[in-house]
This record gives C-alpha cells, structure tokens and sequence, in this order.
C-alpha cells in the first residue's frame, strides 16, 4: 500500500486553473478602473474614521448570473450616484459566490453556465471581466468573500468585502480578512449572536501567518499585517430583526467594551426583513431615522436589489428566465431602489442642513 492508496479516495479529477497573475495578463487592471477602486476604498475608508459623513449604501443584486443585466443595473445605478452623492456613497453589490445550506446554485464563479457544468476557469474569468466593466463604469464593488482563493484573482477589482453570517465564525475566513486589500463586514451569526462578528473583528485586525495561494498561483505561506478596517454588519437571526434602536445601542456598547470603533452597517435583508424584499424599505426607513435623531455608530446599509422585484427558480430552459429577476434570494426592484435612495439622501441632506 502508498500513499495513492490513501490520498484523494473521493476525488475524481484535478482540471487545471490559470493562476492569478494569468488571468490578471489576459483582463488586465485598466487605468480608470483602477482610480474607481481606490477612490472607493479611501472614500469607505474616511467613512469608518469619521472624515466623511455619508452613509454607505451597499446595493445590488443578491446575486450575479446575467451580466448584462447586472451591467443594466450599474449604469442606473451610476446615474443615482450622481444625484445623491453628498449624502450617500453607492457600492454596487457584485456578489458571485453563494453559500449553500445544504443544495443549490453555488454562483457565477462556480457555475457560471448555470448547467450543473461547473466551469469554474471560465467562470472567474467571466467575473473578472464582469468586475472591470462595472469599476470602468465608475462604480465602486462590494463582494462577500467566500472562497479564500477567489480574493488573488478579483481582489483588485474590490473595494469592500462581506464575510457572511455561516463564516464570520471561520478561522480561515478570519485569516483571509486580515490580509485582504478592502474595508471589511463582519455579519453576526445566523443566531444573531453578535460576539461572533467582534471576535472576528478582534482577529482579523492582527497579523497571521496561513497557506494560500500567490500570484503565480503556487502554494505559500501568506503572511499578513492585519486588517484595521473590520466592522458589524447587523443581518438579524434566528428569525429576529436586530436594526432596532435598542439593538444598535447593545451592539455599540459591545464594540465599545471590546474597544473597537463603533461602526456598524445594517442589512435590510435577510432576517432583518424577515426574508421579505418588500420591508427593505421599511428597515432602510427606520435606519435613516436613527440616523438623522443623532445615531453615531450607524455607518452604512446593505439593500438586495434588481431590475425586476422578486426572485425566480432556474428553470431547466434557461430561456425562460425573467430578464433581471434574482435567482437566489428576493429583492426589491429599480423604482423602490430609486425611491429609497432619494428618500435616504434627501432627509440626510435636510439634517445635516439643520444641524449646520
């Protein structure tokens, strides 16, 4: 018996990836791209030190499997950001990697033919490419950090970072965290247990030593320097809202013991909405009055949002998908999205007015 008798029982094939550096040559960083991505990251960056008193808005699809929808919805929501840009800054959600329970399309990346083909080489180039014309555009990114190889391909391209409820609590999540490029959300757990997030804040911002990958794609010990730009995202859990003001005033002072700045981002989803995309607005509301009655921790919200409200089931004919429909959780659809935004940056303008 050697070690082929031992190793890889369960595995059926090895199918080789281009590294980073060679997907990076063949869809390389173009100059503009470039300027959106750093501009977003310090302007998120001036947020979170208090340099800047707009409210972060992270909004978009929940998921991405059309691009030229997803490229549709950039352009809308590159012309709102024109309107409400002294009150809110808009990241567009760019999300390609989904957590799955248990089944399930697992994202763009994965299965970028939404056939069960899983491509995933074609899929991150696909990304990568979906990426650049958004940040060409001149929309800043958000994306929720799932695979922690993915970050070396389309790190570049990011200029804000989720680490969703299911790995907030990962070791190897926390790890990546404290390397990654970005500002980064820390969601409390699915039991709304937020100490999850801090510890994870708590981690992230010192140094680790892990394997990963580097730019040329070989195994190697990534050494990091920690990441001082973690925070809170409140999603809800176990069924339960946690965007209340009571909610938000424990969160503070759970940072503040920990001796952590007091930034926290509400998401309008999820069980903050009861999974319902209709009461995102309902929650965007309430969060825009803690805000504007004095709320200083209160620094962003996240929004699920497409063309067309809803979500759909993907159908085994792929030509009948709705143009601009969520295949994956519920969203809003463009004229709410509108209208809470204006909403939003009108009454943030009218206090900040007031207390001048």
């Amino acid at each position: 018996m050697n070690s082929q008798d031992l190793e890889n029982i369960n595995v059926t094939s090895f199918d080789a990836m281009p590294s980073p550096e060679e997907l990076h040559a063949r869809l390389p960083l173009s100059e503009s791209a470039a300027q959106v991505v750093d501009a977003g990251r310090e302007a998120l960056k001036n947020i979170l030190d208090r340099q800047d008193d707009r409210l972060i808005v992270v909004v978009g699809p929940c998921s991405i499997h059309d691009p030229v929808a997803g490229l549709e919805y950039a352009r809308r929501l590159k012309a709102l950001q024109a309107e409400v840009k002294d009150s809110l800054l808009l990241v567009m959600r760019v999300y390609f990697e989904k957590p799955r329970t248990t089944t399930g399309w697992k994202g763009y990346i994965n299965d970028p033919f939404m056939d069960d083909s899983f491509q995933v080489d074609l899929g991150m180039e696909k990304a990568r490419r979906f990426l650049l014309d958004v940040c060409e555009l001149g929309l800043p990114t958000a994306t929720e950090a799932l695979d922690p190889i993915s970050p070396q391909y389309l790190g570049d391209l990011i200029a804000w970072t989720a680490i969703g409820a299911r790995t907030t609590e990962s070791q190897t999540h926390r790890e990546m965290s404290s390397g990654l490029s970005t500002p980064v959300g820390f969601k409390n757990g699915t039991d709304g247990d937020i100490s999850i997030a801090i510890n994870a804040i708590l981690s992230a911002s010192h140094p680790h030593s892990f394997l990963g990958l580097n730019g040329q794609g070989r195994v190697s010990i990534v050494r990091t320097r920690g990441n001082q730009y973690g925070h809170v995202v409140l999603r809800g859990g176990d069924g339960r809202p946690n965007y209340d003001t009571v909610s938000v005033a424990m969160a503070e002072q759970a940072l503040k013991k920990a001796k952590l700045p007091c930034n926290i981002i509400v998401d309008c989803s999820h069980a903050n909405s009861y999974k319902k995309p209709e009461l995102q607005p309902l929650v965007m509301n309430d969060v825009i009055n803690q805000v504007v009655n004095g709320s200083q921790a209160l620094v962003g919200v996240m929004i699920e949002s497409n063309l067309v409200v809803g979500n759909q089931k993907i159908p085994a004919d792929l030509s009948q998908l709705i143009y601009g429909c969520s295949v994956t959780d519920g969203c809003i659809d463009w004229a709410s999205t509108e209208s809470m935004l204006r909403d939003a940056a009108q009454r943030l303008a009218a206090a900040k007015a007031a207390r001048a």
